[in-house]
């Protein structure tokens, strides 16, 4: 006689069935949670990528020259993972970058043939409201590039210091030139993680509610996951419901929603007090965790049309390997990357790729490189 296991794994290899005959199916939470815990990687594999193709269909495999520009570091969050911040701008090493400096990375972007700014800081409380409109509308108006800009969490700093309600605030930025809301700061949405490794940091419910308005302007939206906090498979699925809940709500008002998905494991070296913590080794996830979550991600998030690899974090091997997992996209070629680096990702020591090198990587994985824009049409 069969355990619940047994009749779980049952049910679940019948879904894949559906999945093959009837197009795409929506798995239940707890179906995907047998699919994470019992289905092998290697099936597992097998299962995203077919979901992959009956989505992104073919073997092109995108990428996108972007720059991202950290504009200070200045921080009141005191993430426990993050090497980066300053805790206020009295420290010796803080800083905010004035026009002339921003200005000169954009320069250096637009010469190296990028087409998009990522611009992302902490959350400074000597800047006013006006510092980042004003900065939104001044490189708009000077360079001819795109600007996918800040976080959540950043928008709500705005609302601290302003007062203005978020619907305001977005709607200001994108009237200045701001054309996308990046998906930072989800970490995991779910509370009693983010209390304990983020307290100060906004809550899961207004992280989707500022991307919930971000899509009603339409703005261009990713959404992202880092796993490693010491978190279960439930809270990992948890994650990736409320995502698919807000990309229904937003498809079913007419808005496209988020047009990707990113993971990446958590990096926590000695410059974040994870890293320093008596209890640093239960952080973390290892490649074959990674390459589990992302496939799981590709299967369960029916409805979020991109999946990204991440070659920052474990590398490009590891990231040509996820390319096989469900990823139709392999990212960027991060020009300057500041945050992961300090916590100990392989930016630190090799901190680009030239678009040469990742058309070698996708072409390596067996995929047709193409490079993009931000809104996934393709460039040239």
């Amino acid at each position: 006689m069969q355990g619940e296991s047994g009749m779980k794994t049952r049910r679940v290899q019948e879904n894949m069935q559906n999945q093959s005959s009837a197009g795409i199916y929506r798995y239940s939470i707890e179906e995907a949670r047998a699919l994470y815990q019992q289905t092998p990687l290697a099936d597992l594999g097998t299962l995203a990528h077919a979901r992959r193709q009956s989505t992104v269909l073919g073997d092109s495999v995108t990428y996108l020259i972007d720059r991202n520009i950290n504009y200070t570091n200045v921080c009141n969050s005191d993430c426990s993972f993050c090497g980066f911040y300053r805790p206020s701008s009295a420290h010796p090493e803080s800083y905010v970058l004035n026009k002339r400096q921003i200005g000169e990375k954009v320069r250096e972007a637009l010469e190296l043939g990028a087409t998009r700014i990522l611009l992302q800081g902490g959350h400074n409380d000597d800047l006013s409201y006006d510092f980042y409109l004003d900065l939104i509308r001044w490189l708009t108006e000077t360079y001819p590039i795109e600007l996918n800009a800040f976080s959540p969490s950043e928008i709500h700093q705005m609302h601290l210091v302003s007062g203005k309600p978020y619907q305001d605030i977005l709607t200001e930025l994108k009237d200045a030139g701001m054309k996308g809301l990046p998906g930072g700061g989800a970490e995991l949405l779910v509370e009693s993680v983010r209390k304990r490794v983020s307290p100060k940091k906004i809550s899961a419910d207004i992280w989707l509610e500022v991307m919930g308005i971000a899509q009603e302007l339409d703005l261009t939206t990713t959404a992202t996951m880092v796993i490693g906090f010491g978190e279960s498979v439930e809270q990992r699925i948890e994650h990736l419901h409320r995502l698919r809940q807000l990309q229904d709500q937003s498809q079913r008002s007419g808005h496209a929603g988020f047009n990707a998905f990113i993971s990446w494991p958590l990096q926590h070296n000695e410059n974040t007090s994870m890293g320093r913590s008596r209890h640093r080794e239960r952080y973390g996830a290892d490649s074959l965790q990674y390459l589990r979550n992302v496939a799981i991600a590709r299967v369960f998030l029916d409805n979020i049309p991109h999946h990204a690899a991440s070659w920052p974090t474990l590398g490009v091997e590891i990231g040509k390997i996820a390319l096989h997992f469900g990823c139709d996209d392999f990212g960027s070629t991060m020009m300057e990357e500041n945050v992961v680096s300090r916590a100990g990702a392989l930016t630190q020591s090799k901190w680009a790729l030239s678009p040469e090198e990742l058309q070698q990587a996708i072409r390596e994985a067996g995929f047709k490189p193409r490079q993009r824009n931000s809104s996934y049409e393709y460039i040239n």
